[in-house]
């Protein structure tokens, strides 16, 4: 089967058995953190410049944390429902995929720079997104240091443990974490998976609780197109100033969805989720697409040669 037609499956199987996806979200994490566990013993993490940020990286990094804020005060401003102005926060500040590093470099991106962004991108989230969520959502009356916590609690453990699990196989059993980077491939099934299942929990509480706001969750699935295509756009247009333009795309524009789903669901109104749900449905069609061109290159030069 061809890598492209991988994701287009993972969202028409979320569609069709919602209700069953929703049995299955007690997984994702572990899917997660399966995916990133592979990428990391893939890459050097000795190489890996965690403390030296490029500008590449504060540039990203700004445009979510900044945008973000600015298009809910603008949504708000504008139309003044909260669940739309929500439904873009979380679209924009929600961090970068660990599947960004497979789609990366199948497509030709560094694996380096884009492992590097993945652990910095999630980390960002971790702090900023507390900050952002005790003045807004449902839960504004939560301590901050109390919303910290839960959401640190909730990456951390993904983000940080296979991250120091392969520099620790690296470190003292070189050959074990050689033996488990051979299966980096595997990383885009567990993320269609992962996929899969997210997006299916989201479409059952459309079916559940979105009659009475259909409205909404129309301008949200417009308004997802939108923000998908800017962000992808000017990801590109950063990478390109610093010379990797797949991976500024990739990493500004490809969303750990899984992760935004349950902050929506956790923080905010559970409605808003449908912005990030639909968001990636965009992105995984846009990655198919992408990826699809890139086989096609790859089949006409190999010709050609």
């Amino acid at each position: 089967m061809s890598r492209s037609l991988i994701l287009p499956i993972a969202i028409l199987f979320g569609l069709l058995f919602h209700q069953w996806c929703t049995t299955l979200v007690i997984v994702v994490p572990y899917l997660i953190f399966t995916i990133l566990l592979l990428n990391f013993t893939a890459v050097d993490i000795k190489q890996l410049k965690l403390l030296k940020m490029t500008g590449m990286n504060i540039s990203l990094l700004l445009f979510q944390i900044l945008v973000s804020l600015g298009g809910y005060l603008l949504a708000k401003g504008v139309g003044g429902n909260e669940i739309i102005a929500q439904g873009v926060l979380i679209a924009i500040i929600c961090p970068v995929a660990a599947s960004s590093v497979v789609i990366s470099c199948i497509l030709g991106a560094n694996r380096e720079t884009v492992t590097a962004h993945v652990i910095l991108g999630n980390l960002m989230v971790a702090i900023v997104a507390p900050i952002f969520f005790s003045f807004i959502g449902v839960q504004q009356q939560m301590p901050f240091f109390e919303s910290f916590w839960l959401i640190l609690k909730r990456v951390s453990p993904i983000i940080a443990f296979p991250f120091f699990i392969a520099f620790g196989l690296q470190l003292w059993v070189p050959k074990v974490n050689g033996a488990i980077a051979r299966f980096k491939g595997w990383s885009l099934y567990f993320w269609s998976l992962a996929l899969a299942i997210t997006l299916g929990q989201t479409i059952n509480f459309i079916f559940l609780h979105g009659k009475e706001n259909l409205h909404s969750i129309i301008i949200l699935g417009g308004i997802s197109i939108f923000i998908c295509a800017v962000q992808f756009a000017v990801g590109k247009l950063i990478g390109k100033k610093y010379g990797d333009t797949v991976a500024g795309g990739q990493m500004l524009g490809q969303k750990n969805s899984a992760l935004g789903i349950w902050m929506a669901n956790i923080y905010l109104n559970p409605l808003a989720s449908v912005s990030i749900a639909l968001y990636s449905i965009w992105q995984n069609l846009f990655n198919s697409l992408q990826m699809y061109l890139h086989e096609k290159r790859k089949k006409t030069n190999q010709s050609n040669g």
